[in-house]
């Protein structure tokens, strides 16, 4: 049977490690510290192999079959696809498909290898809402191929009892703030926009009844195609962004200021000044809000179709929302590979309406909810 190694045990991935050991699985976890990573099996397998995680340790390990997932920082995924491609192994990732991860699809293929990225919360379960949307559209009585579309995408994670800081850190800082200084990209107002300064363009958002800030993150319009929006439809609005609670802005006003200007050095130090102060209390509850939206409007200004899948999921004792939102899919990717079900090359979050539906499914029966906000 295969192996799963599952890299990096951090606080958004404790319920999909817990996921892949309860199956029967034979799971390896590996972890820059070994006594964290035990804890998280701890009452459930005591004597989980753990081991202190290092890529050559890795390399060695690794057998042709296995899958690995691994939930390390963005850029080292490249150098454990390397490995995985060299043994013969599968991996799965919950980060973005980076031009180095694109780059390996043809030898993915060649070898008969699933590289599956974006199978986490966002990127990942907002990619598969999409899909749902689009889809729904298209068999809607409301669709015409001339209807101006919005689609709003926003994903954001917050204390379920916000301070006056209005956030704390589930993961190091440093990631959030090198978002804030990279550019974004959207369409507003039926014209693409360049975001150099990402606080800039901060709107409130509205979503059942709760006001929240929300501003564009990355390049959002390669989704368009993504998503599979016809090239001809109109498109008003398209934006993939982050969701703050409101007040967010002012607190961190004082960040903004100087966040841009710092040295690598610099921003690092601010991170663990940051993660000291604003990071998540033992069994602190947090929440997580998904919400993915499409609004169609035709030639005299009505609206025709306004659908949306909102996710609002708080934290308790026993698991993160953030956790299980990230980590719990990556899990059922990596049951998908195991089965077969996972196509060789280097993909994204799966597309497939029978796929997209039993993911949703297994997680309504953990009990999470994802709400349907029909406006129209």
């Amino acid at each position: 049977m295969s192996r799963v190694h599952w890299l990096g045990a951090g606080l958004s991935s404790g319920p999909g490690i817990r996921r892949v050991a309860r199956s029967g699985i034979p799971l390896t976890l590996w972890n820059r510290t070994v006594d964290k990573a035990k804890a998280v099996l701890a009452d459930i397998a005591p004597d989980a192999d753990v081991r202190a995680y290092d890529l050559a340790a890795l390399q060695a390990a690794v057998k042709a079959g296995d899958v690995v997932v691994s939930m390390l920082p963005a850029p080292m995924h490249p150098e454990v696809a390397r490995v995985c491609l060299d043994a013969g192994c599968h991996l799965v990732t919950t980060s973005y498909i980076s031009d180095a991860m694109r780059g390996l699809d043809a030898e993915a293929k060649q070898r008969g290898l699933t590289l599956l990225n974006e199978c986490g919360l966002d990127p990942g379960l907002d990619h598969m809402l999409a899909h749902r949307l689009v889809t729904a559209y298209r068999a809607s009585k409301a669709y015409a191929p001339t209807h101006t579309l919005s689609f709003r995408s926003y994903c954001g994670g917050f204390p379920r009892h916000p301070d006056d800081f209005k956030y704390k850190f589930s993961w190091s800082p440093l990631g959030v703030l090198r978002a804030l200084r990279s550019p974004a990209r959207a369409m507003f107002g039926g014209v693409v926009k360049d975001v150099p300064r990402v606080w800039e363009a901060i709107e409130t958002f509205m979503t059942r009844g709760e006001g929240f800030e929300a501003y564009p993150n990355r390049d959002s319009m390669p989704y368009v195609n993504e998503y599979a929006f016809d090239k001809a439809w109109p498109l008003h609005t398209f934006v993939r962004g982050t969701l703050r609670l409101s007040g967010w802005s002012t607190a961190w006003k004082d960040i903004f200021a100087k966040v841009g200007t710092l040295s690598d050095a610099e921003l690092a130090k601010l991170a663990d000044d940051l993660w000291k102060a604003h990071s998540y209390d033992g069994g602190e509850p947090d929440r997580v809000v998904l919400y993915v939206g499409l609004r169609a409007v035709d030639g005299a200004g009505k609206v025709v179709f306004d659908d949306a899948w909102v996710l609002d999921e708080a934290g308790n004792a026993e698991r993160s929302a953030m956790g299980y939102l990230v980590s719990v899919p990556a899990s059922f990717a990596v049951f998908d590979v195991v089965a077969g079900k996972a196509t060789p090359g280097v993909h994204g979050a799966p597309h497939d309406a029978a796929t997209i539906d039993r993911w949703f499914d297994a997680m309504i029966a953990d009990g999470i909810t994802v709400a349907r906000e029909r406006r129209g």
